[in-house]
């Protein structure tokens, strides 16, 4: 994704951290209900299959470092607590969402995220690097691998493109908890279906979603996260924005393309700013779907993060709190 630093970081809602904090602790912390060892003998080392080829990870790795988007998120629903990680959504305090709050005991290092400081994460120690949705880079790869095996994203995903689900498979795999990671799963599945249940209106309707960032707008295509989430209610991402897709999880508009994202349902949220210029964009007012009452404007931050973490949990979340306002605003 050829941009301005300053773009990237605002469209990936990403943080860099000024400095690192004070080292958190010696080694990753369980939670006791999740730690035990199956029966039968000890763990054995995990091999994780990622786009740059298998990845062996020490069984009962206890120094965790998670750098990808909601890699820390992950490892908490599983019960591990990362010993360092990036904040890409910046909330600062321990980088996760209210969705997450009370899984740490000890608060993890918050490390940068665009920009990597190897010679801190080397410093930590770890015993694996999660780094599963990323900007895909080998070079990254390569040094994070000279430090500790490390944990990319599946073959074939774009940039930042690695779903929850496969975020899940991954974590849970590179930990030694692949019967926790599929029971999360069945959980967020069950969520989804639900949720389908109780809004048919959803089911087969075409819907655009985008964000207002920097005076422009941006789509979302397939690849990211808020089109898998708004997919799997039963709804199609609107063709003609997909067919925009370059490679990216997302594609600028000019001020001559925002009809396109007129939609049976639209849904825009701000980036870096509140909602004002959206309400008062008289282009965007225009268009059909918010002369129908169909364009939904994200406000929540909570909830717009939630929308954009693409972590189990945070999915959760926003199953339950935006789905019946994604229904409301086609009139059901």
């Amino acid at each position: 994704m050829p941009r301005r630093r300053n773009t990237v970081k605002l469209r990936l809602f990403a943080a860099v951290a000024a400095a690192a904090l004070a080292l958190a602790g010696c080694g990753q912390v369980e939670d006791p209900s999740t730690g035990a060892q199956p029966a039968g003998g000890a763990a054995q080392p995990a091999t994780v299959q990622t786009m740059f080829g298998a990845v062996t990870v020490p069984a009962n790795p206890r120094k965790v470092v998670a750098l990808g988007w909601s890699d820390a998120e992950t490892a908490l629903a599983l019960g591990v607590q990362p010993i360092a990680a990036s904040d890409w959504l910046a909330f600062g305090g321990e980088g996760v969402g209210p969705w997450a709050a009370g899984k740490y005991t000890t608060a993890p290092q918050i490390l940068p995220t665009l920009e990597l400081d190897y010679a801190a994460i080397a410093q930590l120690q770890p015993d694996v690097i999660l780094n599963t949705r990323s900007d895909n880079s080998e070079d990254k790869y390569k040094e994070l691998s000279k430090i500790a095996p490390t944990v990319s994203a599946p073959s074939g995903v774009v940039a930042y493109g690695t779903t929850w689900r496969q975020q899940m498979e991954l974590v849970s795999q590179a930990l030694g908890k692949a019967d926790e990671g599929k029971k999360l799963i069945s959980e967020v599945d069950a969520a989804f279906d639900k949720a389908k249940a109780d809004h048919p209106v959803l089911n087969g309707k075409q819907v655009a979603v985008g964000a207002y960032y920097s005076d422009k707008y941006s789509a979302y295509v397939r690849g990211d996260s808020r089109v898998d989430f708004l997919e799997s209610l039963g709804m199609k991402n609107k063709p003609e924005v997909q067919a925009l897709a370059t490679g990216s999880f997302s594609v600028d508009l000019s001020r001559e393309q925002i009809e396109l994202l007129s939609s049976d349902l639209t849904v825009l949220f701000p980036i870096g700013s509140d909602a004002t210029p959206l309400k008062n964009d008289p282009i965007l007012g225009s268009i059909p779907s918010a002369k129908a009452g169909h364009l939904l404007i994200l406000e929540d931050k909570t909830l717009i993060n939630a929308f954009s973490s693409g972590s189990t949990l945070g999915t959760l979340y926003a199953i339950d709190k935006a789905t019946p306002m994604f229904a409301q605003q086609l009139g059901s």
